[in-house]
């Protein structure tokens, strides 16, 4: 353990950390150890990681100082936010400065920065193909988190920026299953035309991560996109109707009628759909599944997800 390089692991009891964590640990041979940074280190998921083996250390992203104390002595750093939690661009904007910052400070050879597009470089503020979300952003927590880049890139710190994909457990936590229609079908409801849309297990973020790390430089000053398939809205109902064993219809809606269903966040997600479906060629591009699969052999396709996990996805 005292010759091993500490990687920090931000969010290390979410799941884009937590899968790293398991991913370092799992390899028993592994010239790194995780330090698994947690706002509550008695929770259960904390505790867990502990008894697994991993360093838990507690520190708070909106404290600053606790971050440069919980970076100390690392060799790299897994930085990600958690926009969801409060869905301010701001505070996400903060809490990747303070991260850089601290990485700075502690003088962290490898940061992996979790990133995805500013959509903003294709679709303008006065662009009104779709609405404009707090005046200042098309996508809100695609926008900032994109913004942040310059953070990390202008910081000094050596940092491989890794664009993520679309979580298939948002289909189990954001509820984005398929769900009963009025007439008692199933039915996968999404903005996205015929366009493709890259996914990913959220485990398999942190495998990826891993995979990165263990390269040594080779992805310093690099911008790396995984996902673990590319499938169209019919293509994921098709799956998921084999999965949970009855027929799930495609329900393919407009962004507009997306953006009105009210929930918190539906402008946000309705816009990043739209995003995604009209510039499909520019976003898939990055996100190759040979390259994801060379960081990370372990990587699921949507099928064997699926198969894993098909009964915790609610459908009611």
């Amino acid at each position: 353990m005292a010759n091993k390089k500490i990687i920090a692991v931000m969010g290390a009891t979410g799941a884009q950390g937590g899968g790293l964590v398991r991913a370092i640990l799992a390899d028993h041979n592994s010239e790194f150890t995780p330090r698994a940074i947690t706002r509550n280190v008695n929770s259960d998921m904390a505790k867990e990681l502990a008894a697994l083996g991993a360093e838990v250390v507690a520190a708070d992203i909106d404290n600053p100082a606790s971050l440069e104390k919980a970076f100390e002595g690392a060799y790299g750093a897994f930085c990600v936010t958690f926009y969801w939690e409060h869905m301010s661009p701001e505070r996400e904007l903060t809490h990747a400065k303070s991260l850089a910052d601290a990485a700075k400070a502690a003088r962290v050879r490898h940061v992996i920065w979790s990133t995805l597009e500013d959509t903003r470089k294709w679709v303008p503020l006065d662009d009104n193909r779709m609405p404009t979300l707090m005046e200042k952003y098309k996508v809100p927590h695609l926008d900032a988190k994109g913004e942040a880049n310059r953070f990390f890139t202008e910081s000094g710190v050596p940092t491989t920026l890794l664009l993520t994909s679309f979580y298939w457990d948002n289909l189990i936590t954001f509820g984005m299953g398929p769900k009963e229609d009025e007439s008692g079908n199933m039915a996968f409801t999404l903005p996205m035309g015929k366009s493709k849309l890259p996914g990913i297990a959220a485990e398999d973020i942190g495998r990826c991560a891993y995979g990165i790390f263990k390269s040594g430089q080779t992805y310093v000053g690099k911008t790396v996109g995984i996902a673990g398939d590319h499938l169209s809205g019919s293509e994921m109902a098709d799956a998921l109707g084999r999965a949970l064993g009855q027929s799930v219809r495609y329900n393919e809606v407009e962004p507009d009628v997306y953006r009105s269903f009210g929930f918190p966040g539906a402008d946000d997600l309705g816009n990043m759909f739209q995003f995604k479906r009209d510039f499909e060629k520019d976003f898939r591009a990055p996100r190759d599944i040979e390259k994801s699969r060379e960081l990370n052999p372990k990587l699921q396709s949507f099928d064997t997800w699926l198969a894993a996990n098909k009964t915790r996805i609610p459908t009611k």
